[in-house]
């Protein structure tokens, strides 16, 4: 396995971990219960959501700025990023004393790009998407001289971010699954080679997934394939993790290092970052909670302790209340329901009442008389309740029908 694996060797990861251990932290292994009770074996969570910066970036960031020349140096560095590798390569860059430009997409989260400033980067917003900031970020490169720090497809990010599988080895020596996400690969590809080769020499095997979202996950057709190949991205709430096209670099190393790579929808992303708040209390952003996200869809399978990469932790609060919301609904603990009542009064007192009756908490409660096929006697009422999970849900539906009502389910 260490001879067939290309990018990095043992000895870079070793050596890159020795560079990086200056800014970054050796993150928290938490243990799951209710993960392990799920799976059926133990599971650990890696949380590097509580690195500096919110996220495992700044390892490869920093490792290919320390790797600069002195000439590379005083020229500068500039990067494309909607949130992770801005704030990575800004923090880096400002430690190692480097002039860093960092483009963003002009509708980038807020708190990702105050925090980018505050690390000390020129931030430009241009481009209405990544490409189109990527090409900006070109284009300065190319009339300033300003190195390139890319996200993932660089030897020096991959290295860095491996010292992340020295790390779960050395917290969790007997790791038989480690799952981790997947976006352009930098991350997957750093930590199965690290873990493969380190686990080659102690004489055992560690099997590495990697987890895709649905909408975006360009690496289960391309390894099919055997070469990178170009999807389209559908808007997912994983965004982190949300490309097109694996790198040229970290398809290779995945293709040699990880034994498997999932999706998981939306749903499932969502259910895992409320799990994470409830159960671990744990912030998450989407595209960290893939890892465990996969392991609640019932897709990992393991005979010994499982490690969970959770990457990062950089949600904004606006996009966490919807996803809450989401998870809830996805769940089975948040209800919608739209009912159509005779318009006389008391209507309203009664379905208030049965659903007391059910013990089901209304949070909002829309009543109209217009909408499209209401007779002119009717109105509609639409309501969303809390609910306890899948059988109390039923529950509630069971009560209104027996008073004689048709709820119709909405869904979220």
């Amino acid at each position: 396995m260490i001879s067939t694996i290309p990018g990095p060797a043992l000895a870079d990861f070793e050596r890159a971990r020795e560079i990086v251990q200056a800014v970054a932290r050796h993150t928290p292994m938490e243990t799951s219960r209710y993960l392990a009770e799920a799976v059926g074996a133990p599971v650990h969570l890696k949380c590097e959501n509580l690195q500096r910066t919110g996220s495992y970036k700044l390892r490869g960031a920093y490792n290919r700025l320390a790797a600069l020349s002195a000439e590379e140096r005083e020229r500068g560095v500039v990067a494309a990023s909607a949130g992770n590798h801005a704030q990575g390569v800004a923090y880096a860059a400002r430690q190692l004393g480097i002039r860093a430009t960092i483009f963003m997409p002009v509708g980038v989260a807020l708190p990702k790009l105050d925090a980018t400033r505050a690390y000390g980067a020129d931030v430009v917003l241009q481009g209405d998407s990544i490409g189109e900031t990527l090409e900006a970020a070109q284009a300065f490169s190319t009339e300033t001289g300003a190195v390139i720090i890319p996200p993932f497809d660089h030897a020096d990010v991959i290295a860095g971010q491996g010292t992340l599988g020295l790390e779960i080895l050395e917290d969790v020596p007997d790791a038989a699954t480690i799952v981790v996400p997947i976006g352009g690969g930098g991350l997957a590809a750093g930590v199965a080679s690290a873990v493969k080769q380190q686990a080659a020499l102690l004489g055992r095997t560690v099997r590495v997934i990697g987890v895709q979202a649905v909408n975006a996950s360009p690496y289960v057709p391309s390894l099919a394939a055997g070469r990178p190949v170009q999807v389209p991205v559908v808007p997912t709430i994983a965004d982190g993790i949300a490309v097109y096209r694996p790198g040229d670099l970290t398809f290779e190393v995945i293709r040699a290092a990880v034994d498997e790579v999932i999706t998981v929808s939306d749903d499932d992303i969502a259910r895992a970052l409320l799990v994470l708040l409830e159960r671990a209390k744990l912030v998450v952003e989407p595209a960290g909670a893939v890892s465990v996200a996969a392991i609640l869809s019932g897709e990992i399978q393991s005979d010994g302790p499982i490690v969970a990469l959770l990457s990062g932790g950089n949600i904004d609060p606006l996009l966490m209340q919807r996803v809450i919301a989401h998870g809830l609904a996805a769940s089975d603990r948040y209800l919608t329901l739209e009912i159509g009542l005779p318009d006389r009064p008391g209507q309203l007192a009664r379905i208030a009442e049965l659903l007391a009756e059910a013990n089901a908490n209304v949070i909002e409660v829309m009543h109209t008389r217009h909408g499209s096929g209401l007779q002119i006697s009717e109105v509609a009422l639409r309501l969303s309740v809390e609910t306890r999970g899948p059988s109390h849900r039923a529950l509630v539906v069971d009560v209104l029908r027996r008073a004689g009502y048709e709820p119709r389910i909405i869904a979220e």
